[in-house]
C-alpha cells in the first residue's frame, strides 16, 4: 500500500469532456502505449483489494506512469525477458481521490472479509501508525509503482473467484488468491511483517526471487520500500499530487 499523500498539494485536473478523455497532463503517458509487452493487473480497478471494491479514480485498468518512469520500466522489461520473465504492473499513478477513499475506509471502524484477507494480524485503523499505510507517497505524484514477476514458462491462468473464500494473503501460495505471478511469500497489498522484503520468515527460493527484483529495478535507479517487497519509488521526478482519473486508452 505505502498510500496516502493527502497533505501534498493536489492539482485538480478536471477533464473538460469526453472529448478531452485521452489527455493526460504533466508528462503521464499509458504504459501499453510505451511497452505493451508488460503485464498489467491494476488492482484498485477491481475487487481484489483490501477495500474490496473499485476505488474512486479507476474506471479503467490502465497503468499511468511519467514518460521517464516508463521508458526504465521498458529497459527492465527488456532485460527481463532474457530470462523468460516479464513485470506485473499492480499499482503506478493513483488519484488523490482514490487516496481519500482509502483513508475514509480506513477510518469508519468496520473490518470486513477482504479487509482481512490483506490485513489478517492488525485493525487497519492500525495500519498507518504501523507503516503499512502512509501519509506521503509518490503514488499521486507518478513517482511510486507496485509491481511484481511473472515467470512466462508458468501456468499463470488462475484467476481471482470474488465468490470463493481465500486463506489470508500470508498463508502458501495455494491457499491464498491466485495472483498469477511469481510467488514472493506474501500476496500483494499484504500488511504483514512476512510483506519486508528482507523478512526472515519467507523460503530461500522466495528470497532469491525477491532480491532478484529489488536488483532489476536498481539497476534502473528504482528504490524499493523496506516494508513492502512490491512498493518501488524513482527518487527526482516527484512534486505535485495529481487528481485525474484513469481513464480507458484510446485503441
Amino acid at each position: 500500500m505505502h498510500h496516502l499523500n493527502r497533505f501534498a498539494p493536489i492539482l485538480l485536473t478536471a477533464l473538460a469532456g469526453p472529448a478531452c478523455a485521452q489527455a493526460l497532463p504533466g508528462g503521464f503517458a499509458y504504459l501499453r502505449d510505451i511497452d505493451p509487452t508488460i503485464v498489467q493487473d491494476i488492482r484498485y480497478a477491481g475487487s481484489n483489494n483490501f477495500v474490496g471494491r473499485p476505488l474512486k479514480g479507476y474506471p479503467a485498468a490502465e497503468c499511468v506512469v511519467k514518460r521517464e518512469v516508463g521508458s526504465k520500466l521498458k529497459a527492465i522489461q527488456q532485460e527481463l525477458s532474457r530470462q523468460n520473465l516479464s513485470l506485473k504492473m499492480l499499482d503506478c499513478y493513483r488519484p488523490a481521490r482514490a487516496v481519500a477513499d482509502m483513508w475514509a475506509w480506513a477510518q469508519n471502524g468496520k473490518e470486513t472479509p477482504a479487509g482481512r484477507r490483506f490485513n489478517p494480524a492488525f485493525a487497519k485503523a492500525d495500519l498507518f501508525r504501523l507503516g503499512y499505510i502512509a501519509t506521503h507517497s509518490g503514488h499521486s505524484t507518478g513517482a511510486a509503482l507496485d509491481l511484481t514477476l511473472v515467470d512466462l514458462k508458468a501456468d499463470n491462468s488462475a484467476v481471482f473467484d470474488p465468490n470463493k473464500v481465500y486463506s489470508d494473503c500470508t498463508a502458501p501460495a495455494e491457499a491464498r488468491a491466485p495472483e498469477a505471478s511469481i510467488d514472493m511469500g506474501t500476496g500483494y497489498d499484504c500488511s504483514d511483517r512476512k510483506s519486508h522484503t528482507a523478512a526472515r520468515s519467507i523460503t530461500p527460493e522466495q528470497r532469491r526471487w525477491r532480491n532478484l527484483l529489488v536488483a532489476a529495478m536498481a539497476r534502473q535507479g528504482f528504490v524499493n520500500y523496506s516494508k513492502e517487497w512490491w512498493h518501488f519509488s524513482l527518487p527526482g521526478i516527484g512534486g505535485a499530487a495529481y487528481d485525474f482519473p484513469i481513464t480507458p486508452r484510446r485503441q
